[in-house]
């Protein structure tokens, strides 16, 4: 595992961004924790997956570096940086079984068989798959398809990070609710740092130690489910946060009091202790 610092990352898919408004991912500067279980909440479009893609070096950031532990891997290919990523729609190989699914990662590393069959007869009965082990990937439901694609992220121990972009979108709801509660498990036996993007405050509240809140480009804030419940930093995060959201009234400051339209209450009263 390893603590990652995005030291003041910025993206554009322009070629020549001038303004903000060209940058899909504005300035960042953050630091994820060694063995951190860390949640990426916002609306759709504003730059979550982005962010992860460069942290998982599917993209180049336009500005600014991105560090595993000491070391700078900016410019390191995938490949290079050890990390295993989980997407919104199965990657998975069609023709090969569960079983040689999830073995196919730990081979290309050489580990030693026993050691493969350890770890895969592990991944499948968290997975809930013993009965379809030997089955063909093809033949399997797009949850099913799904789960092995979990998998493939969760067999190796050896991982610098793991990164989920919105993975149980083809889950059903109570499977969900099954698998977030074994990934956070495995973050409590293993201490993988994870990194799990959604736009479901309901999974990032439940999943992440972190809240990571981003909006139209920008992280606006980070804290635990309870600090963005109790005391959001922006507006988006507090009618975005919580069921029903905050109710948020214009009003502007006059000494001692904020008049809202056809009110003013003394601060003093609004205020809690």
């Amino acid at each position: 595992m390893a603590r990652i610092d995005l030291d003041h990352i910025a993206h554009s898919y322009h070629p020549d961004p001038k303004v903000p408004a060209d940058f899909a991912l504005k300035e960042v500067h953050q630091t994820w924790d060694d063995g951190g279980a860390y949640a990426l909440l916002g609306p759709s479009g504003c730059g979550k997956t982005t962010l992860l893609n460069i942290i998982s070096g599917l993209l180049t950031p336009s500005h600014g570096h991105v560090r595993f532990g000491a070391t700078d891997v900016t410019l390191l290919p995938t490949e290079q940086r050890n990390i295993a990523q989980v997407f919104q729609f199965p990657v998975i190989y069609d023709t090969m079984t569960v079983a040689e699914n999830l073995a196919f990662p730990l081979k290309n590393r050489g580990m030693a068989e026993p050691d493969i069959r350890r770890r895969v007869a592990e991944t499948i009965e968290m997975l809930g798959l013993q009965d379809k082990a030997t089955r063909k990937a093809r033949g399997l439901t797009a949850d099913e398809k799904q789960k092995i694609s979990l998998g493939r992220g969760l067999v190796r121990h050896d991982v610098n990070a793991i990164l989920f972009d919105e993975p149980l979108t083809v889950i059903d709801p109570h499977m969900k609710w099954v698998l977030r509660s074994q990934l956070k498990q495995l973050h409590k036996r293993f201490g993988f740092t994870m990194i799990y993007v959604t736009h479901d405050q309901t999974e990032a509240l439940t999943f992440a130690d972190k809240v990571v809140v981003m909006y139209d480009g920008e992280v606006v804030q980070v804290g635990t489910p309870e600090e963005l419940f109790e005391k959001p930093r922006h507006t988006f995060v507090g009618y975005f946060i919580g069921s029903p959201g905050m109710n948020v009234l214009p009003a502007e400051v006059r000494g001692a009091s904020p008049p809202s339209p056809g009110t003013a209450s003394p601060l003093a009263a609004t205020m809690r202790p």
